[in-house]
C-alpha cells in the first residue's frame, strides 16, 4: 500500500501528464474548482478558478494532433507531509518536445504544488510555477 507521499507524488505525475496530453477531464478530476495560481501566464497576478486554465487546454484541442511526443520528467521531487491531509510537493518540471522546426526542445519550470485529501481524492488546491531565468 503507498504512503500518502507517495499517493501525491503519482497524483503529480498524472496531474502533469494530463496537462501535457491537454486531458482536460483528469486535470478537473484532480484539482480543486478553487484552485488558486501564481504562473508566468497570469503575469504575476494571483488566478483563482479553473477557466483562467481551461482557455489553455482548449487551445490545445483546437490544434490539429500530429505525430508530437511530450516527455515529463520531475527532477528531485520532494513531498513535504503537512499532517495527513495536506502536502505540499516541490520539483523542477522537465518538459521535452519537438520545437516547430521538428527539433528536440526542453523546457523547464520551478513548481511548488499543495494538494489537500479529500471525500473524493487528493485534490491539487495551489499552485507556484516559475521559469528559470
Amino acid at each position: 500500500m503507498p504512503t500518502p507521499a507517495e499517493e501525491v507524488l503519482a497524483a503529480t505525475r498524472r496531474l502533469l501528464d494530463a496537462i501535457a496530453a491537454a486531458d482536460w477531464k483528469t486535470y478537473k478530476e484532480l484539482v480543486a474548482d478553487d484552485i488558486t495560481c501564481f504562473e508566468p501566464e497570469a503575469r504575476g497576478q494571483l488566478v483563482e478558478g479553473l477557466p483562467f486554465h481551461k482557455f489553455y487546454f482548449d487551445l490545445a484541442a483546437a490544434k490539429p494532433k500530429g505525430a508530437s511526443h511530450v516527455t515529463t520528467t520531475l527532477a528531485s521531487p520532494v513531498v513535504k507531509m503537512l499532517g495527513n491531509e495536506v502536502a505540499v510537493v516541490c520539483c523542477v518540471r522537465l518538459v521535452q518536445k519537438l520545437d516547430a522546426s521538428g527539433n528536440p526542445a526542453v523546457a523547464s519550470s520551478e513548481e511548488t504544488r499543495v494538494w489537500v485529501r479529500m471525500a473524493s481524492g487528493w485534490k491539487h488546491v495551489h499552485f507556484h510555477r516559475s521559469v528559470p531565468g
